[in-house]
């Protein structure tokens, strides 16, 4: 299971989801990259059965990149709880990513075989995603 090795803080604010992604939107390390086209909260075990789901595709051949880590605390309070009594425990991680974020990078295999395995891939996420190419400067 993903999650991080250590927290400065147990649990977080919620946040806001605005604008587009500028950190990550570009294809670096792999030849094809998986980009989300919606904001949204993914959980380890999406991105867990995304890798999966791509590994499986590549049938061992060429190299996959993780470019989302879940770094963010979830917390939820427990069904029937009344309010009050402090923030409720952490039930898992998520990773914020927002529009043009690359999420998976390959490299290695042809393009047929890249937009299958991501075409897949995209099926276990709860986002748009669309497959884009390294733009060679």
């Amino acid at each position: 299971m993903l999650m991080p090795k250590r927290m400065k803080y147990r649990k977080l604010q919620r946040w806001r989801f605005k604008g587009e992604a500028h950190r990550g939107n570009k294809v670096v390390f792999g030849d094809y990259g998986l980009m989300a086209l919606e904001p949204k909260l993914i959980t380890n075990r999406q991105i867990e059965a995304t890798r999966r789901t791509i590994t499986r595709t590549l049938k061992r051949q060429g190299n996959i990149w993780i470019t989302v880590f879940p770094d963010v605390p979830y917390t939820k309070k427990p069904a029937e709880t009344r309010q009050g009594n402090g923030k409720g425990n952490v039930e898992y991680y998520v990773a914020k990513v927002l529009p043009g974020k690359i999420l998976f990078e390959i490299s290695g295999v042809p393009e047929e075989v890249a937009q299958q395995a991501f075409w897949l891939a995209g099926q276990k996420l709860p986002i748009a995603t669309k497959l884009v190419k390294r733009e060679t400067l």
